[in-house]
């Protein structure tokens, strides 16, 4: 018999909702029209992605139209980086897709300004006004962080920025679909997310955009979402993404509860395999539901994830090693965690078809894993 095999790196990806695969299946066929045409195979396509457009809206307090839809989070976050001029502020443990495009704007000749986080994981306003530079325009800094979970006060970042005449993007990848997210009440300029992270299809995504904002188009071709991002609309994944956020945000206190339960049953199961474990960002309550990153000071975090692998655990490490050197991710330096803790750091992130038993098998294997040396 095959052993059971348990998923639990859910900030990497999301296993595909059933309402998300129904969603989708008919426009992967019978409903093939593409949605510009003129003629009637277009108008069920063209109907479904203004109806996907409104639901996706609603989800996050957003007007229909300041929706634009993009192949994912990096497309999302490149397109708000590479469409302003003014010099840009983000923070230094922001994913890649702002963080290279960041760079790609430098290499061009343009400001950026980095802010490092607190030692806890999290930016504050304060440090965002010590930083601040004359010709500041955008500042960019994530909901929550994919590795250690973490989420930022983004309200009083926005307000923070917005007093200095800057506009406010936020990488909210990591975070829709999963948290109450209201762009109004947020008073963010702009907002990307990914649909493979709560649920939905790889391969598309979002970006809100206030109404009376532009960007530069990223992509150029026909005239596609308002003319501003060229391309054949992706109907399938589009409506795919819809349902899964929904199905998301409309059970979304039940799914934080569900893995809350089961974050403090795996909290308490590490904590009593090592008195020496650290979890950064993981006891606090500004921290993703379900979301774990543990710290085993003198241990190599890729022979852990290995180990589990053989188990038939999936989870992931904030170090890797190659022939001659570990090497500690940007966001594990940018939090100043000491190298000898970030060598063993893990990520465990929890799903909504994660049980109970699920914990105590990642428990299990975690000691096994340990008894290694």
């Amino acid at each position: 018999m095959r052993k059971k095999l348990i998923y639990a790196d859910h900030a990497a990806t999301t296993p595909l909702s059933d309402a998300a695969w129904a969603a989708m299946m008919p426009f992967l066929r019978e409903e093939f029209g593409n949605p510009s045409s003129l003629h009637s195979f277009a108008k069920k396509p063209r109907d479904a992605v203004s109806a996907a457009r409104a639901t996706i809206a609603a989800c996050i307090g957003a007007e229909p139209e300041e929706i634009f839809f993009t192949s994912g989070g990096t497309e999302s976050d490149n397109w708000v980086i590479k469409g302003t001029d003014d010099v840009l502020m983000v923070s230094a443990y922001e994913h890649h897709a702002v963080l290279n495009a960041a760079a790609s704007e430098e290499s061009c000749g343009r400001k950026v300004v980095y802010v490092r986080p607190k030692v806890g994981g999290y930016l504050m306003p304060e440090t965002l006004t010590k930083r601040w530079k004359d010709g500041v325009g955008l500042v960019s800094v994530m909901m929550a962080n994919n590795e250690i979970g973490t989420i930022n006060p983004i309200k009083t970042l926005a307000e923070a920025a917005h007093k200095r005449g800057a506009l406010f993007h936020t990488d909210a990848v990591q975070a829709v679909g999963h948290i109450p997210i209201d762009v109004r009440d947020l008073g963010v300029d702009f907002l990307s997310a990914s649909a493979h992270k709560f649920n939905g299809p790889k391969g598309i995504g979002f970006l809100f955009i206030r109404k009376g904002l532009k960007l530069k188009q990223l992509i150029h071709g026909g005239q596609q979402e308002a003319g501003l991002r060229a391309g054949t609309e992706n109907v399938a994944s589009i409506v795919g993404m819809a349902a899964a956020l929904k199905e998301n945000c409309d059970s979304i206190e039940e799914n934080a509860a569900h893995l809350g339960v089961l974050k403090d049953q795996l909290l308490d199961g590490i904590s009593s395999l090592s008195k020496e474990v650290h979890f950064p960002g993981s006891k606090f309550d500004y921290q993703l539901p379900g979301f774990v990153c543990a710290s085993f000071p003198g241990r190599s975090a890729e022979g852990i994830v290995h180990v589990l692998d053989l188990k038939g655990i999936a989870i992931s490490a904030g170090a890797a090693c190659d022939s001659k050197n570990t090497h500690i991710s940007h966001v594990l330096k940018a939090i100043r965690l000491p190298r000898e803790i970030a060598e063993g750091t893990i990520r465990i992130t929890l799903g909504i078809e994660n049980s109970e038993e699920d914990v105590k098998a990642i428990i299990g294997a975690l000691k096994i894993a340990l008894s290694k040396g």
